[in-house]
């Protein structure tokens, strides 16, 4: 009897986990709740282009580090305030550096970054024109470098088969 009580009991802990479960989360506009809907869009633009210093590939709309709490509550106030994203974005990478932006700006400090695959490219093209070059005729042998008896012996076993 004791067994089937406490089975009764996990059964209504668990029915009521999963009714309280089916609640809808706070969403980020009942969070930041902001005048406009091009207000709302500029928001939500900047916190999935802005990555988490913590969580490394994980923007900030998704992540559940303090940094990022912080982060998106910056945002949120330069947006009410009628910042532009240039400017939020300007201010995130001025303060965490130029790792929390997805798509880093085109500068000295990331040219590597920007160029590495061009580079890389174009030095397998390189390897690959030097090789065709270096095999001549695409590996036949036209029998130019035979000496005089290699040709005579050459021709002679031509003849017996």
């Amino acid at each position: 009897m004791r067994h089937w009580l406490m089975m009764l009991l996990v059964m209504a802990v668990a029915t009521g986990a999963l009714a309280q479960s089916g609640n809808s989360p706070a969403t980020a506009q009942d969070i930041y709740p902001l005048a406009t809907e091009a207000e709302r869009e500029r928001f939500d633009r900047l916190l999935n282009e802005l990555r988490c210093p913590k969580c490394q590939n994980q923007n900030i709309a998704d992540s559940d580090a303090p940094i990022a709490e912080d982060m998106r509550d910056e945002v949120y106030r330069m947006v009410k305030d009628g910042a532009d994203e240039q400017t939020v974005v300007a201010s995130m990478v001025e303060r965490f550096g130029e790792f929390v932006h997805y798509k880093p700006a085109f500068d000295a400090r990331t040219a590597l970054l920007w160029l590495l695959p061009a580079i890389v490219v174009l030095i397998g093209l390189l390897v690959i024109v030097v090789i065709v070059r270096r095999s001549g005729n695409g590996g036949e042998d036209d029998g130019a470098h035979l000496t005089e008896e290699q040709r005579r012996q050459a021709d002679e076993l031509l003849r017996r088969q």
